[in-house]
């Protein structure tokens, strides 16, 4: 694609390196195949192609975004199956998280927008608040069903939005049962950092305990990281909280390191994975912790990724042996087979532990949950989850193994079990066995 930016534009350091991602798209399309929003809406506006033209026009013209232009990046899930499927080697996120910040310094949003943004943006990467918020959120929904007009209104206000955080507000998460995995007097072979992350350690608590056993049992020493790694507000062009935040958790990884040494820093929410992974990227011009962050980058492991990395499956406890030959659908998390490019070991290691994994029809296609999606464009999120929920069903399996708390927490309700590949890997291991969802 043939660019027309002029020096002192290229002097900017965001159009610096999405110059060049313009350039390497060929116009070839392939990326709306695979696109979910091109999928369901078959505008060529909502595909990755469309889309990079919009965000062409509106750098190279130094215009203000508008309305049309922020509705269909909005529409974007950032799910990256176009980066999988492209063979130009278009770096479409980098492309996508740079038109999502420009958005939020150049176009003023409705006021219910702005609010809804703001309150996701001030709750969810907050552990103490969201609690508190699902709680409260947990309260309205049992005094709407007490005060049927009340429902009604809120429906008829913001149907899809009241879905999708009636859903959230209704997911429980199994107790956190944390049994230690480690062998009796046996010598730590080094220290692991373990990321407790913001909504997953609120809503599935049990995630970590899992994860905490299986790095035990392989004898390692599990450093649990607090706080947020920016995953949610980067993604909402939310720019200097991004920092912030990723900022912050690089400090208390560094300091960690600088205490004892890590081997790895292990992450269960493939979203947070990603992101971590990106942040050399994201603090490529920062002197101060450039360096650091790179080194982060590439101590970041995925907990699939790292027991795969071991060479050293975990051992089948005679105990737990009612797991065996159970039939397992896995669902590949979007930002683990686009993102982090993470997508058979997953399945290796299920299959290694003793399930019979299952392949889910369209499983290049996200659910729909993707970060926040769910609530800001939950017509279109409600369309994936059911068109997601069909593909599971026709496989017949009754339980699924994913890698991302979004995608539970989304898929949640529908009388399918959805679990962290975690959670089913420790249970072959001797650990508790998951909570399973009730069938319809």
């Amino acid at each position: 694609m043939q660019t027309r930016f002029t020096t002192e534009q290229l002097a900017d350091r965001e159009i610096a390196a999405s110059e060049p991602i313009l350039r390497k798209c060929v116009h070839c399309g392939f990326c709306n195949a695979t696109c979910p929003t091109y999928l369901v809406l078959g505008d060529e506006l909502d595909g990755p192609r469309g889309r990079i033209y919009l965000i062409k026009d509106m750098l190279e013209n130094s215009r203000p975004a508008t309305s049309e232009v922020v509705r269909h990046i909005d529409r974007c899930l950032s799910c990256l199956a176009c980066m999988t499927t492209c063979p130009s080697g278009v770096h479409y996120q980098h492309l996508i998280d740079h038109a999502r910040g420009y958005v939020e310094r150049t176009y003023q949003r409705p006021l219910h927008e702005r609010a809804l943004r703001t309150l996701l943006a001030k709750l969810l990467p907050y552990p103490r608040r969201l609690k508190a918020a699902l709680a409260g959120a947990a309260l309205l929904r049992s005094t709407t069903r007490c005060i049927p007009p009340l429902a009604r209104y809120l429906e008829r206000r913001a149907p899809g939005t009241w879905r999708a955080m009636a859903r959230l507000a209704s997911y429980r998460a199994s107790p956190q049962n944390t049994p230690s995995g480690r062998a009796a007097a046996a010598a730590p072979r080094g220290r692991i950092a373990l990321l407790a992350g913001c909504a997953q350690s609120v809503l599935t608590p049990q995630t970590q305990a899992a994860c905490t056993r299986l790095i035990e049992r392989a004898g390692f020493e599990v450093v649990v990281i607090e706080g947020c790694c920016g995953a949610l507000v980067h993604h909402l062009g939310r720019e200097a909280e991004t920092r912030t935040f990723a900022a912050a958790l690089l400090e208390r990884i560094s300091a960690e390191r600088s205490r004892g040494g890590l081997c790895a820093v292990i992450v269960a929410a493939s979203g947070c994975g990603t992101h971590l992974k990106d942040f050399g990227y994201l603090f490529r011009d920062d002197r101060a912790l450039a360096a650091g962050a790179r080194e982060l980058s590439a101590l970041t492991r995925d907990i699939t990724e790292w027991l795969d990395e071991l060479e050293q499956a975990p051992p089948v406890s005679p105990e737990a042996r009612a797991s065996r030959g159970i039939t397992v659908a896995y669902h590949s998390a979007c930002s683990m087979q686009h993102g982090q490019r993470l997508d058979s070991i997953p399945r290796r290691l299920l299959a290694r532990a003793g399930f019979e994994v299952c392949e889910i029809p369209e499983g290049h296609l996200c659910c729909g949950s993707a970060g926040t999606y769910n609530i800001l464009q939950p017509e279109l999120a409600e369309q994936l989850r059911e068109r997601k929920l069909a593909n599971i069903r026709a496989t017949g399996a009754r339980l699924v193994a994913t890698g991302n708390v979004g995608c539970i927490v989304q898929l949640a309700g529908a009388g399918i079990s959805v679990v962290h590949t975690a959670e089913l890997l420790d249970w072959a291991a001797g650990g508790p066995a998951p909570r399973l969802e009730r069938t319809e």
